[in-house]
């Protein structure tokens, strides 16, 4: 099993460096070279130190060298300066695609909230937890396959320096590979330490990006019970636990590193101790610019040894990242994390192009509702005996069907488990008497839209809030929000619909905040309105207006007649009264119809 999972890996690792095979093939080219370009000084210092004794080669003077060197190591920089603008790109594209991927599917998640499944149990992550997997883990990633260009660039090179150290002696080469099996060593017996610390470094600091959005997210909650002491103390104690994991993390890979580079001095220190009784002994055998060659060589093998144990170190914190991430994909193929995608706006001549138009899928007659059937439908939250049990009713075209009971008893469960918000564990869903195999992707306009008891808005305008890209004219979005009876509150605003809502919609109150969300349900014109608690930040008036509207201008559209069918839940007497159908939950239960 520990074979196969780190096979998969390195599947992945190959498969996101073939998303962009150019930028990898120029990086990798540009990686030799400057890798290549310092191999040639090794001969020219050579011929040097033999012009100084008398035995040069090729009879050039020791200034014209000096020049020549001087053209290598400017080559050198242009190089570097050219990779490095290579690698930015390629890094950029690698993270990326990652990001996008990873964001993609948590869209396609057929539950409201991010969820990371293990062998042990699927448990529900926060906004601000979330972030580690889209920053640290992406970018570890994205850290294994840059190196992984370099590694072979300088391995390229280690070889061929290695060819060049056998030919000028070929026992002191032998001891090149002291420190290398000493590197695969403490590798192998240091594997799982790496990897543990890694993993509890990562939680650390997904525990206090999640406790940071809690926070901001929560100010006023904070400040209206008094808890700021409370909340800084948890938050300085997540952070000390953070910081000594992360001490561990690093200083274990200090150690590591430490290792490495000792083992490559120690062996460099016992080939230049054989090298001086070499020349002691065998005069003649090995002058003064074969040895000058030779230790210019052997940096190159020794450090690609180096780079090589850092890079096994560095995959095994790739493979934790690798996990982490595939545990949000919640049942999808790993594949999909890196499956090749269209990450550029601009069009070959490198031009902005215009966002592309949402246009709401066409309906057919299909999508008309008849009737809505739930047939025993439950959910059981995970570890616990919350949930719903054994629901079935049904509601016809045009209805208000209206679901109340106690605070707890799964009234707002009942509706995400409809709409696939959460999966069913046991039960059937009947739209016009058809089974509907996958809620989450059916209950979407035009068949279905939601609105939740706290509606999601953006910091951006009115507009934007109403129509989130959907292309529609003035006179479409006037008649959604006279029915979300918003007009008189958009004639006290000075920049009408281009207002800026600010974060979350805190420029509106918690009213204004609901009928935003509705207008931009009603604009979609959808065939099922489903609102959970819709009316409990609106006084009564209001509140009449909105459901009368709902259920008289919908039919008033002339061309285009709509007949909207609601579920809602509700404990106000007024909608209970308007009601064709009347559910009361308990317990999770339905207690009578």
């Amino acid at each position: 099993m520990v074979r196969t999972k780190k096979r998969k890996h390195w599947e992945l690792l190959w498969q996101l460096m073939r998303y962009a095979p150019k930028l990898y093939t120029i990086d990798s080219c540009f990686w030799i070279l400057i890798m290549g370009l310092p191999a040639l000084p090794g001969l020219i210092i050579r011929e040097f130190f033999n012009s100084l004794t008398n035995e040069a080669q090729f009879g050039l003077s020791p200034l014209a060298l000096i020049a020549l060197l001087l053209a290598l190591n400017l080559g050198q920089i242009a190089a570097l300066f050219a990779g490095r603008i290579t690698k930015t790109q390629y890094r950029f594209t690698m993270r990326s695609l990652l990001r996008h991927n990873l964001l993609d599917r948590l869209f396609k998640n057929p539950t409201a909230q991010p969820m990371v499944v293990t062998k042990e149990a699927e448990t529900n992550i926060s906004q601000g937890e979330i972030i580690s997997y889209f920053r640290d883990d992406a970018e570890q990633i994205e850290e294994n396959v840059a190196l992984f260009s370099q590694v072979v660039g300088q391995g390229i090179f280690a070889v061929i320096s290695l060819i060049i150290l056998l030919t000028i002696n070929l026992q002191m080469t032998l001891f090149v590979f002291l420190p290398l099996v000493g590197m695969i060593v403490i590798v192998r017996q240091a594997e799982t330490r790496i990897k543990h610390y890694r993993k509890a470094s990562r939680q650390a600091t997904e525990k206090v990006t999640g406790i940071l959005g809690e926070i901001f997210g929560s100010v006023q909650a904070i400040k209206v019970a008094g808890a700021e002491e409370n909340v800084l103390n948890y938050f300085r104690t997540l952070n000390e636990q953070r910081r000594q994991l992360m001490i561990k993390d690093s200083l274990f890979n200090a150690i590591l590193n430490s290792l490495f580079q000792n083992m490559v001095s120690l062996g460099t220190g016992i080939i230049l101790l054989l090298a001086s009784q070499l020349m002691q002994s065998q005069v003649g055998q090995l002058t003064v610019g074969d040895f000058a060659l030779f230790i210019y060589n052997l940096s190159f093998v020794t450090g690609f040894f180096n780079y090589l144990g850092n890079f096994m170190a560095l995959s095994k914190h790739t493979e934790v990242s690798f996990e982490r991430m595939l545990s949000l994909l919640s049942g999808a193929s790993a594949d999909t994390l890196v499956a090749p995608n269209q990450l550029y706006l601009n069009d070959l001549n490198g031009r902005q192009k215009d966002l592309p138009t949402i246009e709401q899928p066409l309906r057919n007659e299909r999508d008309n509702l008849q009737s809505l059937r739930v047939s025993h439908l439950t959910y059981i939250y995970p570890g616990t005996n919350q949930g719903v049990t054994d629901i079935s009713f049904e509601i016809q075209r045009g209805s208000l069907t209206v679901i109340t009971g106690q605070v707890g008893s799964g009234k707002s469960t009942l509706l995400r488990l409809l709409l696939g918000l959460l999966p069913k564990q046991i039960g059937e869903i009947y739209w016009n008497g058809n089974i509907v195999e996958n809620p989450a992707s059916f209950f979407v306009p035009p068949r279905s839209a939601y609105t939740p008891q706290i509606p999601q808005l953006f910091s951006y305008t009115l507009r934007e809030n109403i129509l989130l890209g959907l292309s529609k004219n003035e006179t479409d979005i006037a008649t959604a929000l006279n029915m979300a009876v918003f007009e008189q509150d958009l004639a006290t605003m000075n920049e009408n619909l281009e207002t800026l809502v600010g974060s979350k919609g805190v420029r509106l109150s918690g009213g204004q905040m609901q009928r935003v969300a509705a207008a931009r349900m009603f604009i979609r014109q959808p065939e099922l309105l489903v609102f959970d608690d819709l009316s409990s930040a609106l006084d009564v008036e209001t509140e009449l207006a909105l459901w009368s509207r709902i259920f008289v201008n919908s039919t008033e559209q002339g061309k285009n007649p709509w007949t909207p069918t609601c579920l809602v839940v509700s404990h106000r007497p007024s909608v209970l009264r308007r009601a064709d159908q009347i559910i009361v939950m308990k317990a999770g239960k339905m207690e009578f119809q």
